[in-house]
């Protein structure tokens, strides 16, 4: 999978995350920030396999992790989005 592709799994898993998370509704322009997670996610994934020699460009090893980092990274920035001010 080339870099194209891990942005293109970054944003399906941004969309897909965003729509299927239990706070979306209270997360105000959520969707924007999902997306950016996601492909953050996926990215950062793909590098550190690459850097620690995990593994190589399109080995099976690299679709699970990265997708599983995109989905971490997009339900913490959905969660911290919905999140309300402490009203003093």
């Amino acid at each position: 999978m080339g870099w194209p592709g891990v942005i293109f799994l970054g944003l399906v898993v941004g969309c897909a995350g965003w729509w299927l998370h239990p706070m979306r509704r209270a997360a105000r322009g959520g969707l924007v920030v999902a997306l950016a997670a996601g492909v953050l996610g996926a990215v950062l994934a793909k590098v550190a396999g690459r850097v620690t020699g995990g593994f190589y460009d399109g080995e099976l090893l690299e679709w699970p992790l990265c997708t599983a980092l995109a989905l971490v990274f997009v339900m913490a920035a959905v969660a911290l989005r919905a999140r309300r001010p402490a009203r003093t």
